[in-house]
């Protein structure tokens, strides 16, 4: 019990409180008694308090315009209202004046003692709760990485480990933290080496193979589409799994969430190789084979995105969908963001709009170029949480808040995720050799093997071939690709920092989601 937690009682009949008051005293609380509101509000004018006990029916200033003062001095101080009355307009002020709790007269010490505990152990004890259930399941969550895990299997365990992360995330236990940060390390090790010697077969006749990126419009988007029904498909560029879980609460306000699943991104784990194959429904290599004036290898010039709708409408026209009345958006900065939301509602005449946003791609880039964004995103939990803030605050959030009530659906998911990487790798090519840090491909590859899943022949990763004697290469856990020139100054300014393009949990295990309005 922590023994400097200081107590403001304010009743008009404090002198009948003694006994409840000395209780408190030796539980390690210190009390301060005053009979009115006046002189509770210059006391907090001078001292600063943990919780406030304050009896609603006072002669005077009454309770609760006492709490209305309080709450205008310090909205975060915590009181708790006590009242002879349980009339529900009292209650129903007191609550809407932001009370932490409240208890009926005549108090018992030990109803007392239970409501300060809440209020001010209870980020302790979720703290206690939350520490104690993931040692419960860390064993179990050893036994399925043990257990040579199914590409389902290793979706719903990656699941666990997002669920443990922003459960932890609530709470102040550092050393539980690291734990399940070197749990997550040991899946992304053998999650690395599962798809190292999968991924080949997968592509070559796709049995057995997870729900890839070509694969998810004709699976989980088109059954779900139809003429008269509006439905908006949003795509936010690397939004991860755990991204998607942060800014649910949020969209479950509007929305009534009616099925959510990941898919895995393909290979490389970067947008122009996984957004491509979501709208064309191909494979790359297919589509640099159907399209190719369209197609961009890495080190061509070019923008690498700028026909997804070219893509997406040959993809409706193959699923015979093309009658629906179909409009594609794409959102690259904050004019065109708020352009769509000022115009969103002409949207509802469409059978299929589709939104991609760029901001959490734009995001994790900036975070190795901004050294403000190096601050704020400077680890999982606050990179998250820069998310959530700019969901929350974007015009993307404001433009569905508009729609929610007009018997929307909206397909929520992306084309890759990112994982933070910390360490470095050694990688020479030429100078054709792609800049990207989590995948490469050039001619003359020299690399560290341990570190990479490589293919000589790209075609066998369902890559085109830029050039006759390419490789691919694709960086393992939490590696980044290094040059030897200037080494240690590239080592030093991208550790830390969020990227995509290789082989992780955080790349490859991305959500789906439908939902609708409520």
């Amino acid at each position: 019990m922590n023994t400097t937690a200081e107590i403001l009682w304010v009743d008009d009949e404090i002198e009948s409180l003694k006994s409840q008051m000395l209780f408190l005293k030796n539980k390690g609380y210190s009390v301060t008694p005053l009979s009115n509101g006046y002189d509770a509000l210059e006391l907090l004018k001078e001292k600063s308090v943990d919780v406030v006990l304050l009896d609603e029916s006072m002669p005077g200033l009454t309770g609760l315009e006492t709490l209305t003062r309080i709450k205008e001095m310090n909205p975060n101080l915590p009181v708790v209202m006590i009242t002879k009355n349980e009339a529900e307009n009292i209650m129903e002020e007191a609550i809407g004046g932001q009370i932490s709790d409240y208890l009926i007269k005549p108090v018992n010490p030990n109803q007392v003692l239970l409501s300060l505990k809440k209020i001010m152990d209870s980020k302790r004890l979720v703290s206690e709760k939350t520490t104690t259930a993931y040692q419960q399941d860390f064993r179990n969550l050893f036994m399925a990485l043990s257990g040579n895990p199914n590409h389902e299997e290793w979706k719903e365990l990656y699941k666990r480990l997002v669920y443990w992360e922003l459960e932890m995330g609530k709470s102040d236990s550092d050393e539980m933290m690291e734990i399940l940060q070197q749990q997550k390390a040991e899946a992304n090790t053998e999650f690395f080496k599962y798809v190292s010697k999968n991924y080949a077969d997968w592509i070559k006749d796709g049995k057995n193979a997870p729900l890839f990126s070509h694969r998810v419009f004709e699976e989980k988007i088109a059954p779900h589409l139809q003429q008269g029904k509006p439905t908006f498909l949003v795509v936010i560029d690397n939004l991860r799994l755990d991204h998607w879980k942060a800014i649910q609460p949020a969209l479950s306000e509007l929305f009534r969430v009616t099925e959510e699943e990941q898919y895995y991104s393909l290979l490389p784990t970067a947008t122009q190789y996984c957004r491509n194959a979501l709208f064309a429904g191909m494979l790359p290599v297919d589509i640099a084979k159907h399209f190719p004036l369209e197609w961009k290898n890495d080190d061509e010039d070019g923008g690498k995105n700028l026909y997804e709708e070219t893509f997406l409408r040959n993809q409706l026209k193959h699923l015979k969908l093309d009658k629906l009345k179909t409009q594609y958006i794409k959102i690259t900065n904050n004019d065109n963001a708020k352009s769509m939301e000022d115009s969103i509602h002409n949207c509802l005449t469409n059978d299929l709009t589709v939104i991609v946003y760029n901001f959490v791609d734009m995001l994790s880039h900036a975070r190795t170029e901004m050294e403000v964004l190096k601050e704020l995103a400077g680890d999982e939990i606050s990179y998250r949480s820069l998310v959530v803030s700019w969901f929350e605050h974007s015009p993307l959030f404001r433009s569905l808040r508009k729609i929610a009530d007009k018997g929307i659906q909206v397909l929520l998911t992306t084309d890759h995720g990112s994982v933070r990487v910390k360490t470095p790798s050694k990688c020479v090519g030429d100078r054709a050799t792609t800049t990207n840090l989590r995948y490469k491909h050039g001619r003359n590859l020299q690399y560290e093997q341990r570190d990479v899943l490589a293919f000589r022949d790209p075609k066998h990763a369902g890559l085109p071939t830029p050039n006759v004697s390419s490789t691919f290469i694709f960086a393992k856990e939490d590696v980044f690709l290094c040059y030897p020139n200037n080494y240690n100054h590239f080592v030093n300014y991208y550790r830390g920092t969020f990227q995509h393009g290789g082989i992780s949990l955080e790349e490859m295990i991305v959500p789906i989601v439908r939902m609708e309005s409520k």
